[in-house]
């Protein structure tokens, strides 16, 4: 076996002790109350059991006997910290009987602080309980929910009749907290000046007073200046504080989990119990613009409105600030109003803008009414402030607009809490929440656990012989190169001598898939929604006044005459040449290729740079088979760290080395590697390349791979390969470099047979086509002219070779499964317009 030496999560909780005298705990007299209270909810009940075996079994004088007995029992702790002064120092209160529990939103942590703060009064370790919150909002609810509670007669009979506090008075922190209270208030009672009475009736009280402190995270990630001062009343020697416990669904410090947690409910258990929804993220999505990504979130929230009919769905927008809320809301608005063909007073109606800012400060209170059907509301869109204490349940659809919304596994874990609350009308039913994040992020959705440390094994690919062979050949040249390099030539007026700019492939409308991933799959199974996008196109007349328009500008500012020279007629003319060109017979262009030829006359009244070029002598013709590729390697670490993919069929065990053997059988039962690490095509049938497994070292390549693989594009195609970084199939290049030029080579990605045609495909990220560098042109060039010689001097193969993005791939295979071979892909276009930089 493959020594991966990992810890999870769950190896960090901290095992409390079930050796308790009865004769100073007896939990027997409490589990009358806690069934009742429970019901079937047994991770309640545990976490119960354990946290009052913690505090009143009489055995840890403070955190620090509880952490020392751990570190000497576990193994992990000992491997992760060193030495146990290290993990004591992790603590964040070590002199006091503290502990944190772990508890997902849904999972019912109300529930737990009541039983603790009861059985504790009841019990008589404490004589009043002191509970804190972040928030007005979940003060208002624990106060709601406790006094439900307490009113329950038939529920407080099942507590002995001995008890030393049998009816405790909830209260706030309007009225003195006197023995026999439980207090619930907002942290900010307890700062200095404020006026509560906390500071007061606390004083020289803290040994018998409980304190419960809810979404505890705030209190150990003290970034703002009053949160600080949560943790700073803890620890005052004025109260001096013996019982302290924490309850959060996030127990993070950043992306470090807390090291004092004495239980935890893992949020896959809660979805597999049926009490929370089910999570579903984006894995894959290619997304060309915000407008696309509306129409595809659009798109899920009807679907919701038809699956959870008993209910009005809402969905959720997540943003960094509240400048970028109030942006992206307006933005919707717009999108909603062009969408539904609505005005925009009617779709406003619809939406609910919820930040800290003073103006939006009305808005809060109609969080509480926002399930109802006679509410309007269906889109709210909200910074962080909503991430706790927001008690509704129809949120059937988070789009976290910013990565910042998910930079860390406590973002993680709160933006996604908001969605989990299972509504009455579907209990019982499994619903299911979507998250509509960026794809390039779902590898910190899924991975809400530790890294991982593991041993350096490598996994190899290569060519062999298949049944039906997949194996071809491929022309190469070789050459003899002399570089030049141009003079530098002076400014000069504008001339647009050419007859049509280049533009890329268009369509109207597209269908669009998007891959979701499930929190808690066992095996790697992608859930596809497909969204028909239609794209913004302008008519040709639209386009020509545009570009009139900068022309004019132009003219006025520097004297110039462009404007009579290039006129509406010739500009109209010229637009629909450019149309033809690209195969286009309507009279329509899309905002890409309308960019695109604005872009044609971005150029005017600048100079000109010196410009690169070279020549090749013809030396000779080969053939290369895809028999002598060498084999390429990945290591097991950049798969586990989700930075590389590797895919692979039924035969890839088969017909692989005895260390990939072994390595792809061990994978496959790992549930802890990430869902990107390999990709499984069920059917060898559509994996057609001579390899016994493909490597994606990125995620472009892999989203590529995906795509090649799938029926419609497999059956479209006779075979390929993907080339390896050097020694397959090289084609060389010049390169400026300050005053000099030099040599390099590249070897392109991929290579796709269709019958006699062969397609040759270098990939690149979204990014890379925005503003294309000086590289990727030379290489551009340089790779358009070698296959350009390459099909002048034979008949048998006709080669085709393209850049492309991700955001290209849907619109490449469409036109491969149409049998529409001239396409130009967006980055096609921006590199052949830099011809002449």
């Amino acid at each position: 076996m493959i020594d991966h030496r990992k810890y999870e999560i769950q190896d960090l909780v901290l095992n409390v002790s079930k050796n308790i005298d009865p004769s100073k705990y007896d939990y027997t007299l409490y589990e009358k109350f806690i069934e009742e209270l429970c019901s079937d909810r047994e991770y309640q009940k545990e976490a119960i059991r354990i946290a009052m075996r913690y505090i009143a079994g009489d055995q840890y004088a403070s955190v620090q006997d509880l952490a020392e007995e751990n570190y000497v029992s576990n193994q992990i702790l000992e491997r992760k910290y060193g030495k146990s002064a290290a993990f004591i120092s992790e603590f964040q209160l070590p002199n006091q009987v503290s502990a944190s529990i772990d508890l997902p939103t849904a999972a019912g942590k109300s529930y737990v602080m009541y039983a603790i703060a009861r059985i504790a009064l009841a019990h008589g370790l404490v004589d009043r309980v002191l509970i804190l919150c972040p928030s007005l909002t979940i003060e208002k609810h624990l106060l709601e929910k406790f006094r439900l509670l307490s009113g329950n007669a038939s529920l407080s009979s099942l507590l002995p009749t001995n008890s030393q506090i049998l009816n405790p008075h909830i209260i706030s922190a309007t009225e003195s907290i006197t023995e026999g209270t439980i207090c619930i208030e907002n942290f900010h009672a307890v700062l200095r000046g404020v006026g509560s009475s906390i500071r007061d009736s606390l004083k020289d009280k803290g040994p018998r007073t409980l304190v419960l402190n809810d979404e505890v995270h705030h209190v150990y990630n003290s970034s703002e200046k009053d949160m600080g001062k949560w943790k700073e009343f803890l620890v005052d020697e004025e109260f001096n504080f013996k019982y302290i416990l924490g309850f959060s669904g996030t127990c993070y410090i950043g992306n470090d989990y807390f090291s004092d947690v004495i239980f935890r409910l893992p949020l896959q258990d809660l979805i597999e119990q049926g009490f929370a929804k089910g999570v579903d993220y984006v894995a894959e999505d290619v997304s060309e613009s915000q407008y696309e990504k509306f129409q595809k979130i659009y798109s899920n929230h009807q679907l919701n409105r038809e699956k959870y009919s008993n209910l009005k769905p809402l969905s959720i927008f997540v943003t960094k600030d509240i400048t970028s809320c109030e942006r992206l809301a307006e933005d919707f608005v717009k999108f909603l109003a062009e969408h539904e063909g609505k005005s925009r007073e009617d779709v406003s109606d619809k939406i609910l803008v919820v930040t800290s800012s003073p103006k939006h400060a009305s808005n809060v209170v109609l969080l509480d009414s926002v399930d109802s059907r006679t509410n309007p509301i269906e889109w709210i869109f909200s910074v962080s402030m909503l991430t706790e204490g927001w008690d509704v349940k129809n949120v059937f659809q988070i789009v976290p607009h910013e990565e910042r919304a998910f930079n860390s596994k406590l973002l993680i874990s709160q933006v996604l809490g908001r969605g989990l609350r299972v509504p009455n009308e579907y209990k019982g039913e499994r619903p299911i929440v979507k998250v509509f994040n960026h794809d390039s992020w779902s590898g910190r959705i899924e991975h809400l656990v530790s890294s991982i440390l593991e041993s350096e094994v490598k996994l190899f690919s290569f060519t062999l012989d298949k049944q039906p062979d997949y194996n071809f050949t491929i022309h190469q040249f070789i050459y003899e190169k002399t570089t030049i390099l141009g003079e530098i030539e002076e400014a000069t007026e504008f001339d647009f001598n050419k007859e049509f700019v280049l533009l890329e492939s268009q369509s109207e409308y597209l269908d669009r898939e998007t891959y979701y991933g499930r929190i808690g799959d066992k095996e790697d199974v992608r859930r596809s929604t497909l969204t028909k996008i239609r794209y913004r196109m302008y008519s040709v007349e639209e386009v020509a006044n545009h570009i009139l328009k900068k022309l004019q500008s132009i003219d006025l500012e520097i004297h110039t005459d462009y404007s009579s020279k290039y006129n509406k007629d010739w500009l109209e003319k010229m637009i629909r040449a450019s149309l033809r060109n690209a195969g286009e017979d309507s009279d329509f262009v899309s905002e890409a290729n309308r960019q695109h030829l604005q872009a044609a006359f971005g150029s005017i009244s600048s100079g000109s740079n010196a410009t690169l070029r070279y020549t090749n002598t013809e030396k000779e013709l080969r053939v290369i088979k895809t028999e002598s590729r060498p084999r390429d390697s990945i290591s097991l670490s950049l798969l586990r760290r989700g930075i590389s993919t590797i895919f692979i069929d039924h035969d890839s065990v088969k017909n692989s080395d005895p260390v990939t053997q072994a390595v792809i059988k061990e994978m496959e039962s790992d549930d802890s590697l990430p869902r990107s690490a390999y990709y499984k095509i069920e059917n060898r049938y559509l994996f057609k390349t001579p390899l016994n497994l493909a490597i994606a070292s990125s995620r472009p390549e892999k989203d590529f791979l995906s795509k090649l693989t799938q029926q419609a594009s497999a059956t479209s195609i006779t075979s390929w390969i993907k080339s390896t970084d050097n020694n397959f199939y090289s084609i060389e290049y010049s390169l400026r470099q300050g005053k000099s030029i030099i040599n390099r080579s590249f070897n392109p990605d991929f290579f796709i047979k269709i019958g006699n045609i062969i397609f040759v495909i270098e990939i690149k990220s979204d990014e890379d086509s925005k503003d294309p560098s000086q590289e990727n042109k030379a290489k551009f060039h340089a790779a358009k002219k070698h296959f350009s010689l390459i099909n002048s001097k034979q008949q048998e193969i006709v080669y085709h070779f393209h850049f492309l993005t991700p955001t290209d791939y849907d619109k490449f295979f469409k036109f491969i499964i149409d049998k529409n071979y001239n396409y130009i892909s967006k980055m096609d276009v921006a590199l052949e317009s830099s011809e002449n930089d």
